[in-house]
């Protein structure tokens, strides 16, 4: 999703701590930043002489970085997952690190081998570059606010699905090495997309705004610190409803309620395993839980979102289920991410895995190919035409700006950030080397020592790090240009399925390998440029990102081994309750993609041997569409609306969809449309003040309430029973149309 956000930035109110010290402003036009929205947002001024390395920044960036790993990995498993961004913790952080300033002594101490250096845990006020450590030491582990470590994943497959051991330090090294395999080339990439003006990142203008609106002087008897404090007390005391008393407000599906015995009528109205036409939610966590929260996205993208929703959900899909019966559509229920078998049965994937963890042939052929519900055949050739349409949209509209901002990064002058930030000790390219030859060494040594639990050869991880290393380039390019950042997850497992099909964990080893390490890199970039716009010394920022990177991954992987292996059935929704929140709806999806490009194979599946072969011309209709819009932008340039046509966003809507659900969707884009248009162009002084601080709010209190409950009452199994907390009341919704065909719990047809 495109998440620049075109608004208004904060005005450049940012003031030195001290005038008396040594302080360097802008003085001569032709140093200032040549991006205009980088001029009105990031402040020309620094103070070197701030403390950065101090106990408060070491201290709450540990505890952000560990408690943000544990509640994102938490809420993973969840129905409706909850990612904790960044933006939480730049809220929160802020009246926590201010209490420390005014509380802990401020005594020096004089610290042995160091000659006349001294040390006190209180330095001074809590200061700016002190918060900006803090938040990037806390999403260190998440490419892109993703929330945890992609590779976590495979472990969950292997254990809950497959039913099968991997060792917990193979597990480990798996997490570790390709969240930090990226690093390696991005900090050899950082000369080229970081350093120079014209590669601007837009998204990190929207920290940068909010770092500046939390430490600008307040005056007001609303502060942004009481407002937080008092959102965050409701959202917490309010999720006690939907999260334990009245779950059902999670979803309302009225339609449901009116037509009980309707197959049909539930298939259109539940908006957990329907259309959701009409469903609406009271629970903020199904408002953010997979597209993140709906007041940082801009308007602009949450048309483009519905636009994308609304002909895939209400336009393409009714079409092909009740119009066509494209693929047999009606002997399997309208939205799904399993896998069904031609009588429209539960696919028995433990039946055709061998010994071997590869795949059984003979009993595959016995139980035949694998079918796809409507939404999940749809969802993936709209994926196919996503990322040819980001080519060509990124080509033709950006293509040129693109080039110039490349050309010119070499023959353009310094800005004033750059040169500011030559005070500051680089980073010595040997740090990236030794990094890279470590994590390439170790990774080499999982694929080859313990291939019995990744499967994936040495020559896998080489071909993986080769491609996601070719594209990090072109791809940082992009997102520092045009904030769109393309992603490699469905090139990836279609190549290794092709060349080294039947080996399920390889192919999302090769995945990973190949699609989080150039995610990482690009992350690990943005930051960078976060810090040279906010003026951090280099080699914090990569201290911080590397040490965070590890703390988070370790977490990850112990609170996933701690709930798989203390929460039975977990992630089997067939044999969990029916209010169990613990479906693991992402990781389903993930398990399916790994039967469908791995175990099976793309040639079984979207090739000359499967059902699915005509999804590949999604590829050419993706690849035209911006060429279209594009030449009507050149026939009408008068009408300003046809390049906000976005088709790489529009047709990318429901690339969430498997596990989001209707509910989820129709809730973000109401939300968004009230807080992103209309408060924003009627409310706008209130927007600028308190729009991301409400999101951060609602998120943490969302957060903390989820996790108590789970510890006082969800380990104990004190659930309630009663209409209010047996689901969204939509039992037929799963049901197919077709006749004949025979599922438990369904009218016969």
């Amino acid at each position: 999703m495109d998440t620049l956000n075109t608004q208004t930035p904060y005005p450049n109110t940012n003031k030195p701590t001290d005038p008396e010290k040594d302080i360097s402003t802008i003085e001569e036009d032709e140093e200032l930043c040549p991006i205009e929205e980088v001029r009105l947002t990031v402040a020309n001024t620094d103070d070197p002489t701030l403390p950065i390395w101090t106990f408060r920044m070491w201290f709450l960036g540990l505890i952000s970085c560990a408690l943000l790993s544990f509640l994102n990995q938490f809420f993973a498993y969840r129905t409706e997952p909850l990612v904790i961004t960044q933006i939480t913790v730049q809220v929160a952080t802020l009246p926590i690190g201010r209490f420390m300033a005014s509380v802990l002594p401020k005594t020096k101490f004089q610290i042995p081998g160091f000659g006349s250096r001294s040390f006190s845990l209180n330095p001074g006020p809590f200061n700016m570059k002190e918060h900006v450590l803090i938040s990037i030491f806390a999403n260190a582990g998440s490419a892109f606010g993703s929330g945890a470590a992609y590779a976590v994943g495979i472990v969950n497959i292997i254990k809950a699905f497959y039913h099968r051991n991997i060792s917990f330090f193979a597990a480990w090294l798996l997490i570790i090495t390709t969240q930090v395999l990226g690093y390696g080339w991005a900090g050899l990439l950082r000369k080229y997309v970081v350093e120079p003006a014209h590669m601007w990142w837009p998204a990190t203008l929207v920290q940068v705004s909010l770092f500046r609106a939390l430490h600008e002087n307040e005056k007001r008897r609303m502060s942004r610190a009481k407002f937080f404090l008092i959102a965050l007390t409701c959202s917490f005391s309010w999720y006690l409803v939907p999260g334990y008393l009245f779950t059902a407000l999670t979803s309302i599906s009225w339609v449901c309620w009116v037509f009980s015995k309707s197959v049909t009528a539930q298939q259109i109205g539940s908006g957990m395993k329907g259309l959701g036409l009409g469903a609406l939610t009271l629970d903020w966590a199904a408002v953010a839980s997979f597209l993140f929260s709906p007041l940082i996205s801009p308007f602009f993208s949450i048309v483009n979102v519905f636009a994308g929703y609304f002909l895939i959900v209400y336009i393409a899909i009714p079409i092909g289920y009740w119009g066509f019966d494209l693929y047999g559509a009606r002997r399997f229920p309208i939205f799904s991410s399993h896998l069904f078998t031609a009588q429209g049965q539960a696919y028995n994937i433990s039946a055709i895995v061998n010994d071997k963890f590869e795949l059984n042939l003979s009993n595959y052929e016995e139980q035949g190919r694998i079918h796809l519900s409507m939404l999940f055949s749809l969802t993936y050739g709209f994926g196919f035409a996503t990322i040819a349409a980001t080519l060509t949209h990124v080509a033709l509209f950006y293509g040129r700006e693109i080039y110039e901002r490349y050309r010119a990064s070499y023959k353009g002058k310094e800005d004033i950030h750059t040169k500011l930030m030559k005070r500051y000790k680089d980073i010595p390219s040997w740090w990236f080397y030794m990094l890279l030859v470590v994590t390439m060494a170790v990774s080499l040594a999982l694929c080859i020592f313990l291939n019995n639990q990744v499967q994936m050869p040495w020559w896998g991880l080489l071909f993986a790090a080769a491609m996601a290393f070719t594209f990090t380039l072109p791809i940082s390019i992009i997102t520092a240009t045009t904030n769109q950042t393309p992603g490699l997850n469905i090139i990836t497992e279609y190549a290794m399925g092709l060349i080294y099909p039947g080996r399920p964990i390889a192919n999302v080893c090769f995945k990973t390998f190949g699609y989080m390490s150039m995610a990482q890199a690009v992350s690990f970039l943005n930051d960078f440029k976060l810090g040279h716009y906010m003026k951090i010394p280099p080699r914090s920022m990569f201290l911080v990102q590397f040490i965070g990177t590890i703390l988070a991954g370790t977490i990850n992987l112990a609170v996933a081994w701690w709930l798989l292996t203390s929460i039975t059935n977990i992630c089997q929704d067939e044999l969990l309750p029916a209010d169990s929140p613990w479906t693991c709806p992402g990781d389903r999806v993930f398990f399916d993609a790994s039967v469908i490009w791995g175990l099976v194979g793309p040639r079984r599946i979207f090739g000359p041997l499967g059902n699915y072969e005509a999804m590949n011309w999604f590829f050419l209709g993706g690849a035209i569409g911006p060429v279209i819009v594009w030449l009507l932008h050149k026939s009408f340039p008068k009408q300003s609306w046809i390049p906000l046509i976005n088709l790489p966003v529009l047709l990318g809507a429901t690339a969430m969809m498997p596990p989001a659900t209707p509910v989820n969707y129709n809730a973000w884009i109401i939300v968004g449309t009230i807080f992103n248009f209309f408060i924003f162009r009627y409310r706008k002084q209130w927007w600028q003040r308190y729009n991301y601080i409400l999101s951060a709010a609602l998120d943490a209190g969302v957060a903390f309430m989820g996790v108590l409950l789970y510890f006082s009452v969800g380990m104990e199994g004190k659930g309630l029973t009663w209409w209010g907390t047996d689901g969204e009341h939509c039992p037929l919704a799963q049901c197919p149309t077709a006749k004949g065909i025979v599922v438990d719990g369904c009218p016969l047809n």
